[in-house]
């Protein structure tokens, strides 16, 4: 085995292996685990590209629970963080839509604008940071540009003008004028050292007033962020973000199935007509410097009675092609359906996270490779798996196998693979042809 995983830090190795065995995917340390999703992962960073250069895009990431679908989510959201972007990401709930009668709509925006992370704030909650960080860019550029020293008073004239000049290029879209007012308010109050008005700016960037009376009596301001427009105002940051310095802003919206739960006909379409607004904003270049990634189940994609392609107006437009296979898949098409991971590369994952476990709690691993091939091989050929198995029972499995190991070094790997509660899974019910490709797979 190879020694590269036992460089990974202890604290990050910690998150990662209870991550995965409580059956979440961690926010660090997914470069050390990446596995497979080369052809998913190269689509997508085109279309980050296309987004940098002033573009926009829209895909579904399609895949079973436990498929890899919220981890393919996480790798990019590193990706694109590395590349300068800013990340939005949510997870759609009973409380959290995209569209409501009661505010859901608006916890969705709510969650997203709290979860905005950087490069050196991945963890969330960057918006002061990021304004902050704005205003100082412009003051230090206009030290550079003019060679004024920073108490001259010529110095805050020039200030003054790159700051209306960013809020004038946002003032000109939908909701822009009220955006762009706060944006200075926010900037005279950074200067005067006013973190009264600056944490009021902040509580409405974040949608937190309810009352328009108090927030005109507090910022001057007639309007408030509501479920019918919170998406405008992604819109209107991701333009910000841009003239802020940054290359552009990734939305990512799982579990798009608490769309599906819902048990109300004409509230799933109102959450499906606010997806194809999103949609059709991509395509036809009416967002700038912004990525939207949702991921959904199969089920809650294609049932033609309650998931997204109930509504006619959005099936015609991402239903696949007549050429489309498992053999042929069109990554760059709006919907990326998830694969299952091969054995091979279920060996080469399940092998790091053995080197990572040995690195965390500081001795010698006893696995070999084939006892990891014989783990995979009892995984895989349990009554069904060819359908049902996921990513995520896999490899929770084997962590369990691991600290049962570490806790009781008696223990052989064989004895463990040979007990009842793994024995279970061997099974003579496996086609021939399943049982051809497992006998076949060696390392």
């Amino acid at each position: 085995m190879s020694e590269g995983n036992r460089k990974v830090p202890r604290r990050i190795a910690q998150t990662v292996l209870n991550s995965l065995k409580g059956g979440v995917v961690p926010r660090i340390g997914l470069p050390f685990i990446a596995v497979g999703r080369k052809n998913e992962i190269e689509a997508l960073l085109h279309d980050v590209d296309i987004i940098a250069e002033g573009g926009a895009s829209f895909r579904f990431i399609v895949g079973k629970y436990g498929s890899g679908k919220s981890f393919l989510l996480q790798t990019i959201r590193n990706y694109v963080m590395d590349r300068g972007f800013i990340v939005a990401d949510a997870d759609l709930s009973v409380d959290r839509r995209l569209q409501g009668t009661h505010g859901q709509g608006l916890a969705t925006y709510r969650e997203l604008i709290g979860n905005l992370s950087t490069k050196t704030k991945p963890e969330g909650g960057a918006l002061s940071l990021i304004l902050d960080r704005w205003i100082s860019g412009v003051m230090n550029d206009a030290v550079k540009e003019s060679g004024l020293l920073p108490n001259d008073p010529g110095l805050a004239d020039l200030v003054d003008r790159k700051i209306h000049e960013v809020t004038s290029s946002i003032g000109e879209m939908v909701h822009g004028y009220e955006f762009a007012r706060l944006l200075s308010a926010y900037y005279h109050a950074y200067l005067e050292g006013n973190d009264e008005i600056k944490a009021k700016v902040l509580r409405w960037f974040r949608g937190e007033y309810t009352l328009k009376k108090e927030a005109r009596e507090d910022l001057g301001v007639n309007i408030l962020i509501s479920d019918e427009d919170w998406y405008d105002y992604l819109k209107l940051f991701a333009s910000f973000f841009r003239l802020a310095g940054y290359a552009g802003m990734m939305i990512m919206i799982d579990e798009l199935v608490n769309l599906y739960k819902i048990p109300n006909s004409i509230t799933r379409q109102y959450n499906y007509e606010k997806i194809l607004t999103m949609y059709n904003d991509t395509l036809q270049g009416k967002a700038k410097y912004l990525g939207i990634l949702m991921g959904s189940t199969p089920q809650a994609l294609d049932d033609k009675r309650r998931g997204l392609f109930s509504y006619e107006a959005l099936r015609s437009r991402l239903a696949e092609g007549k050429f489309s296979s498992d053999g042929a898949r069109d990554l760059l098409a709006p919907i990326i359906r998830l694969e299952p991971l091969t054995a091979e590369e279920m060996f080469i994952l399940c092998e790091k996270l053995a080197e990572m476990h040995a690195g965390l709690y500081g001795y010698e691993s006893k696995l070999t490779e084939e006892d990891i091939s014989l783990f995979i091989r009892i995984e895989y050929e349990r009554i069904g798996a060819d359908q049902n198995i996921t990513v995520r029972e896999v490899i929770r499995d084997f962590i369990e196998l691991l600290d049962l190991l570490y806790q009781n070094p008696s223990l052989s790997v064989a004895q463990l693979l040979d007990s009842d509660s793994f024995s279970y899974a061997k099974s003579e019910a496996v086609s021939d042809e399943k049982t051809e490709e497992f006998a076949e797979f060696t390392i």
